[in-house]
């Protein structure tokens, strides 16, 4: 599916997976929902300040121990939505958090089994409330391959409020409620890459991996469903939301160096990276 890398392009594919998973500032605190073993997010101090004086008594957030937790746990998931998304509200009416876009992300805490969940979910919110809270959203990435093993990359619209200029996979989307990642996938080929397949095209996905780190608007945490995509000669993406400046066609050589001078979405770049280090694997069994 990709082509044989050198061992030093190999060792430098392994150092971008090493760094996937970032430790959180020392400083920063987990909180959970009572009687859940899960943790639920990440947070810095100020932050979980903000959101403990905004909860009522009915549904307070508590010091306990080395983490705050949450007393919700005899409410609904629609309960603590509501309640969750009206913080969420008031806190973007403030200025607080920004890029709303009106889409809600379903939280299962910080699964780590495969997907669907055992689990049900826990709540849901806005999407761009999630890095504040530090929860775990999830995405769907695809890889557009040639037969020629060059690789289709879309350069991030100039104003996407994350990422800007950067580039990403051939689509790559978060992963809204009641939605399965292959039918996101399909969604987000056709949004951004103006190419018609279905969830049957796609298959299972080829990799999986969680990616965590700190950012400006809090804790990132996402897990990644990546699929790959074989596009025929006579297929050239057009992108159709807006999301997308450009498209371009790259062999794997080329790929490689915008990654090492880091042209790349952090995430887009651990997604190439787990799907040819887990096919390289899979090939030498």
């Amino acid at each position: 599916m990709f082509e044989s890398f050198s061992p030093s392009d190999q060792s430098f594919l392994l150092s971008i997976l090493s760094q996937a998973r970032q430790s959180p500032p020392s400083d920063w605190v987990r909180w959970s929902l009572h009687g859940h073993q899960k943790c639920l997010g990440i947070m810095p101090p100020s932050h979980a300040e903000i959101l403990s004086s905004m909860l009522t008594s009915h549904m307070p957030l508590r010091w306990e121990g080395d983490e705050w937790v949450w007393y919700a746990q005899t409410y609904t998931a629609f309960e603590r939505s509501h309640v969750l998304q009206n913080i969420a509200l008031m806190l973007r009416s403030e200025g607080v958090i920004t890029g709303w876009r009106d889409e809600l992300y379903a939280c299962w805490g910080y699964q780590e089994g495969a997907w669907p969940y055992d689990a049900p979910e826990l709540f849901r919110i806005e999407r761009a409330a999630f890095r504040f809270f530090g929860l775990r959203s999830h995405a769907a990435h695809v890889h557009g391959l040639t037969a020629t093993q060059h690789m289709w990359c879309g350069r991030r619209s100039l104003k996407k409020p994350t990422d800007p200029g950067l580039l990403d996979n051939l689509a790559a989307g978060g992963l809204p409620a009641d939605e399965s990642p292959s039918i996101c996938a399909v969604r987000e080929i056709y949004e951004e890459a103006g190419l018609h397949r279905t969830d049957s095209d796609l298959g299972l996905p080829v990799s999986t991996i969680i990616t965590e780190r700190a950012v400006p608007e809090g804790w990132h945490s996402e897990c990644l469903f990546v699929y790959c995509l074989k596009l025929s000669d006579t297929e050239q993406p057009k992108n159709q939301d807006g999301e997308v400046s450009e498209f371009l066609c790259l062999p794997m050589v080329d790929v490689l160096a915008r990654m090492r001078a880091n042209e790349f979405t952090a995430d887009a770049a651990c997604a190439i990276a787990v799907t040819y280090l887990d096919q390289s694997a899979k090939s030498s069994k």
